[in-house]
Formats: structure tokens, C-alpha cells, sequence
């Protein structure tokens, strides 16, 4: 097999990721297989690297911690490099950055990807001080890796926290460790006496970054006969050395001399909670050390509390100061816990992981192909192949929503000044899906301009008494692009109005607003991620039918937009129609997309003036004057509608309105 990996993170800079790359390259090569590297260049590469070919990138540094680099690869680029190499699955090594890149490049030559997992990104955005980063950081790692063919988590609080962002095709997989390098006899009583003598060493290795929170152990530093002892380097070093004076900073170790160092530690202790995995600690458990951790994260799948450590209350730094005294004061504890936790890790060899990562590859080749029959899909991302229980059930469906819903720009085989939509299509979609045994009602209710109040003071009323079985809410760009009203307060209206609709028993398809990809859009980008990620979670608590059409790069591309650069043309309603209709359960849905996109042509009509007079000075007159392009107009379908046999088709009942 010929695995490419693409790491974010790469030699001379050693970290978790670098550490499980290196592992993976050495068993690889052991059991026969071909690799190649993608990373950044950040120095001199002197280390063994077991035969795996190299693409190292330039590389720029990360402004608040020089050590992380950072490389914006062209995709093309990395296509090329793949095009070589011919890999047989893509190894993609906590992606963000160059992993986005390198997946767009193998979804172009049609190659398997599977995404690890290592890095809570989310949670280091907010530790280094960019909360307002939070939500724009959590949708790039959502879309990243629903594209990926097959994601690897390494515990079961980072597959929950992929869940939750809406990834699917999750399989766990931890870190092996090197039982080699970690084990008991180690411990050199020549060290301790050269770094703490005659005392009881408390232990920590790792980076001295904000999100490992190191500081914490400053309530550890007055416990009796206690050294606190720091392994490691990073930006926050010299604030620690200011606020622990007493603590023994070493510096980074490696090799024979970290070994030596972490089994001659009595108690080792992880304060970070932001983990995905904590390999340092499973390091410490080979090695035969006690570990003390927080109870969150990556720490509550390796330590078993009162068995070979203990797990704290996240952020009582009482307790993980009763935790620690608890076993530097029991020495005879404290040895029960270390063969407790040495013997805990016999089955959890580098060996043993990466023949399960060979059989996580082989997998992923087979949910490729899978992926590649499904034509529309690999144009997006390889969604994993849904099958609906049944065929669509629903008769009688509304839609909700401004001018997006309205069909404003889809002039498709209509008469002029008439428009047709992506929700006048599933409608028709949905009719016919059905079978037709019995008639199939619809009514649009959107109306351009329209913003989230509209939604709960006039559409949903409407709704409501037309007594539906499924309704379409699209709703929110208005007033995100407005700046009017707080994305959280916003979601929160639209809640009320899918809580009542479900409590009357209709169906909601929730669909997430979206941004064309231009630089003027990314003004609103983070009120727009903020504003979707409560609609996932909505949908979630709700039991709504979500379609995240913000997760769908394909929307943003330009061909999707009108002449006026806000709305879609009939292609992007035809899109957003067949992505509905996949989500809904249309049999066969992405095929008749494609099918339709191949053999319709789009007349869209030559309209006369430039863009700035004719789009962008009439929206700022309005604006002005306190006025919308929807004023006085009514929607499309103030009632129900029939579709299908012995109905009216809904795009012969419309009006410009």
C-alpha cells in the first residue's frame, strides 16, 4: 500500500503529532508499505524517517507561538505531489490548514482520505484569546472533516465532540506508546537526587502553552516535601518560572533522557483540559508513575480513578490539590498505583495501533468507491450514503423564509418577472416522490426582504394554520448582513418558531443561510458561523431535519450567484433543491441532480446597466429611506396549492410577488 501523510505540524518541532507520525512511518515501513510526508519546512530533518520519501513546505510561523507553523499550500500544488506519488489513501495528520488543501486534492483525483483527530483547536482558539474566532474555527473543523472519507477519533469525548459538529463515519483509535522508551526501570535515583533531593517529585511534561494550563500547579507548590518538576518548553515558560519560582523547569527532553526523567517522577500530573487524547500521560502509565488529571477529555479514557490515578473536578483546583496530597502523602498508594498503571498499558503498543489504522485505511478505500457512484457527491463532499426508512410521506408542505425561498433569480422556463426556487422544485420533487396515490399541497410563504421577525410575527401564524406535515425555514441572512440583532438572540426566534411547528407535529427541514465566496462576504462570516452552529444545535434538540448548506463548499462558488452577486441563479436553486431532497429521503435525488444539471441549459436574461447602478445604489437608497424591496408585496401562495395529478403545477401559479 502507498499511504500519503499530510501533517500540520512536522520536524525539527516535536509535539504529539509530529510524535504519532513518526510511530505510523515506522511500522508502515515495517509491514512493507510506501509513504510519503507533507509538511512544513521549519529546519533541519536529521531524524529517521524509516524510508518515507519527503515534501516539506515552506512554512510561516504562527505570530503567538513561533514553533507552530503554518503552510498555505496551493491546492493544485498538493494535487500534483499526490498525481506522483499515486497514494492509496491519504493519511491526513490533525488537518486544518494544509489538511483542508490536501483534501480538496485528493477528492480531485478521487483518493480516500482519512482524517485523525489530535488537535481541539476549538478549545485553543478560546485560550488564546480569540473567543470571537470560536465559531469560524468550529465550522472550518466541521466541513473538513464531513469531506473526509473516514475520521479517526482518539477517545470518546473527541468522537462526541465531532458529533456534535455533525461529523459522521467516526471510529476510534488511540496512540500506541513506546514501551521501549516508557517503563519502570527507568527510574534513575541519580537524577533525583541532581533535581529535587530527598524530596517527593510531582511531575509534568508537555508544551508550556496557555491551553495546557500549566499555571494550575501553582497550588502544588507548598504541599510538604513536595518539588513540582516541569518537563518542556514553549511561550509561556517564563510567566510559569515568574509564578512558580520553587518548580524545577528542565527544559525540553527527549529520547533516553525524557524516559529517565518521566519514571523517576512519584505523582505526574495533567492539568490541560483541552485534550483530545493525552499521550504524555499514557507515557507516564507505561513508565509506571501515578497519574492525576482532569476529568475531561482525552484523560477520562486512559485513567481509571483509584485504580492508577485520580481524575479531578475540571477547574477545582482544590481538588487537584487533595488529589496529589492524597498520594504524595501514601507511599504505599502511591506504589500500588504505579504497577496499576504500568500493567494497564501492556496492550497498547505502536504495533498494535497501526494494524488497526492498516485495517481504518482499508476501509476508507471502500467507502470511497461507494462515494464516487454517488455522482453529485464528490463535487461536494463524499457524504456518507444515506437510506430513508421509507419513501417521502408528506402531503401537504410550506415554506418559510425571504427572498432565497421566494426563487428570486430563478427565471428557469418562467415568464418574465416570474421566478420559480429551490422550494417550488422539492415541492414538485416531493410530489411525485410520493407515487401520487394521493394529492401533494404546498404553499409558499416567503417573501424577499423578510427577516427573522417576520418569520415568528406573520409566516409562522400562516403556517400554523394551514396545518402542514413538513415546513422549510430558511431564514436569518437579512439580518446578519444588516448587523441588526445578535446571531444567538436570532437563532433563538427561530427555535420558537421549529418548537411550535413540531409541537403542531409537522416535520421542519432546517436549512442553514450561506455566503457566496467573495471578500466583501466575509465581512459577516463570523455572524453567519455563530448564527449556524445554534441551528445545529437546534436541529439536534429538536429532532429537525437539517441541511447545512454551509458545509457544502460548493455553494459559495460563484457560478452559483446572479448577475446582482447576492442571489442564486437557477443553478444554485436546483443545487439547493436536490440537496433538500437528499436529506428528505427522495429516492435517488443526487442522480437526478446531476442528471438535471447535465441536460438543462440556463438562459439566464441580459440585463441592461452595470451592477452599481443597477443592483448596489437602489439597495443603498432603500436602505436610506428605511424601505426594503419587499415592501407591499405578498407572498407567492397565500394557500395550499396542489401539485401533481389533477393539480396545478406550483411554477404555473406564481406571480412576481
Amino acid at each position: 500500500m502507498r499511504v500519503a501523510i499530510l501533517a500540520e505540524s512536522f520536524l525539527p518541532h516535536m509535539n504529539g503529532v509530529t510524535g504519532s507520525v513518526l510511530h505510523v512511518l515506522r511500522h508502515l515501513s515495517d509491514h512493507g508499505h510506501e509513504t510519503l510526508v507533507i509538511a512544513p519546512r521549519a529546519g533541519e530533518v536529521d531524524a529517521d524517517l524509516h524510508g518515507a520519501r519527503t515534501a516539506l513546505m515552506r512554512s510561516v510561523p504562527l505570530p503567538s507561538y513561533p514553533d507552530v507553523r503554518v503552510v498555505f499550500a496551493r491546492a493544485a500544488t498538493l494535487t500534483g505531489l499526490l498525481r506522483e506519488f499515486a497514494p492509496d489513501v491519504v493519511h491526513l495528520a490533525s488537518p486544518f490548514v494544509l489538511g483542508w488543501q490536501g483534501i480538496a486534492a485528493a477528492d480531485a483525483l478521487k483518493i480516500p482520505t482519512v482524517a485523525v483527530y489530535q488537535t481541539d483547536v476549538v478549545a485553543y482558539a478560546q485560550k488564546y484569546g480569540l473567543p470571537q474566532a470560536t465559531s469560524l474555527v468550529a465550522g472550518h473543523v466541521s466541513r473538513l472533516h464531513r469531506r473526509a472519507t473516514l475520521n479517526l477519533a482518539p477517545s470518546t469525548s473527541s468522537r462526541t465532540q465531532l458529533e456534535q459538529l455533525g461529523v459522521d463515519r467516526i471510529r476510534l483509535w488511540g496512540r500506541g506508546v513506546d514501551t521501549t522508551a516508557f517503563r519502570p526501570d527507568r527510574r534513575s535515583d541519580a537524577w533525583r537526587q541532581l533535581v529535587a533531593p530527598g524530596e517527593t517529585i510531582v511531575g509534568y511534561v508537555g508544551r508550556l502553552a496557555p491551553e495546557k494550563q500549566v499555571e494550575d500547579l501553582r497550588v502544588l507548590a507548598d504541599l510538604p516535601g513536595v518539588r513540582v518538576v516541569i518537563v518542556g518548553d514553549g511561550p509561556s515558560r517564563p510567566s510559569l518560572e515568574r509564578t512558580m519560582p520553587r518548580a524545577v523547569f528542565t527544559g525540553h527532553l527527549s529520547g533516553a533522557a525524557l524516559g529517565e526523567a518521566l519514571a523517576s517522577f512519584d505523582v505526574f500530573v495533567h492539568p490541560g483540559e483541552s485534550e483530545t487524547f493525552g499521550q504524555t500521560i499514557q507515557e507516564a502509565l507505561a513508565s509506571g508513575v501515578p497519574v492525576v488529571a482532569t476529568g475531561t477529555g482525552g484523560p477520562v479514557d486512559l485513567v481509571r480513578s483509584s485504580i492508577d490515578g485520580w481524575l479531578y473536578r475540571p477547574g477545582d483546583l482544590d481538588d487537584l490539590r487533595a488529589r496529589v496530597a492524597d498520594l504524595t502523602g501514601d507511599a504505599a498508594k502511591r506504589d500500588a498505583f504505579a504497577a496499576a498503571a504500568h500493567e494497564s498499558v501492556r496492550e497498547r503498543s505502536w504495533e498494535a495501533m497501526v494494524s488497526t489504522l492498516e485495517a481504518h485505511y482499508a476501509e476508507a478505500r471502500t467507502l470511497r468507491a461507494i462515494d464516487d457512484r454517488l455522482l453529485a457527491r464528490a463535487a461536494t463532499r463524499p457524504w456518507a450514503p444515506k437510506v430513508a426508512a421509507r419513501a417521502p410521506r408528506w402531503r401537504r408542505y410550506v415554506a418559510l423564509g425571504d427572498s432565497l425561498t421566494e426563487g428570486l433569480c430563478d427565471s428557469s422556463r418562467m415568464a418574465a418577472g416570474e421566478y420559480r426556487g429551490w422550494a417550488d422544485r422539492l415541492a414538485e420533487l416531493l410530489a411525485y416522490a410520493g407515487g401520487g396515490d394521493s394529492p401533494f399541497h404546498y404553499a409558499n410563504l416567503a417573501v424577499r426582504s423578510r427577516r427573522v421577525r417576520h418569520l415568528t410575527d406573520e409566516q409562522l401564524p400562516q403556517a400554523l394554520a394551514l396545518k402542514p406535515d413538513l415546513v422549510s425555514i430558511l431564514m436569518g441572512s437579512n439580518d446578519l448582513v444588516s448587523g441588526r440583532g445578535e446571531p444567538v438572540a436570532l437563532a433563538r426566534e427561530v427555535e420558537d418558531a421549529v418548537r411550535a411547528l413540531r409541537a403542531a407535529g409537522a416535520d421542519v427541514l432546517l436549512v442553514t443561510p450561506f455566503l457566496p465566496r467573495r471578500r466583501a462576504a466575509m465581512l459577516f462570516a463570523k455572524r453567519f458561523a455563530a448564527f449556524n452552529s445554534e441551528l445545529r444545535r437546534i436541529a439536534a434538540e429538536t429532532g429537525a431535519i437539517l441541511l447545512d448548506l454551509e458545509a457544502l463548499p460548493a455553494i459559495g462558488d460563484l457560478e452559483m450567484y446572479a448577475a446582482d452577486k447576492v442571489h442564486l441563479r437557477s443553478r444554485g436553486h436546483r443545487f439547493v433543491a436536490y440537496r433538500a431532497a437528499d436529506a428528505l429521503g427522495v429516492p435517488d435525488a443526487e442522480t437526478l441532480g446531476g442528471l438535471d444539471a447535465a441536460l438543462h441549459a440556463d438562459n439566464d436574461p441580459v440585463l441592461s446597466g452595470t451592477w452599481l447602478r443597477r443592483d448596489a445604489l437602489p439597495w443603498i437608497w432603500r436602505r436610506m429611506r428605511g424601505r426594503t424591496a419587499g415592501d407591499g408585496l405578498v407572498a407567492k401562495h397565500t394557500g395550499l396549492i396542489q401539485i401533481g395529478r389533477g393539480g396545478t403545477g406550483a411554477r404555473q401559479r406564481q406571480t412576481s410577488g
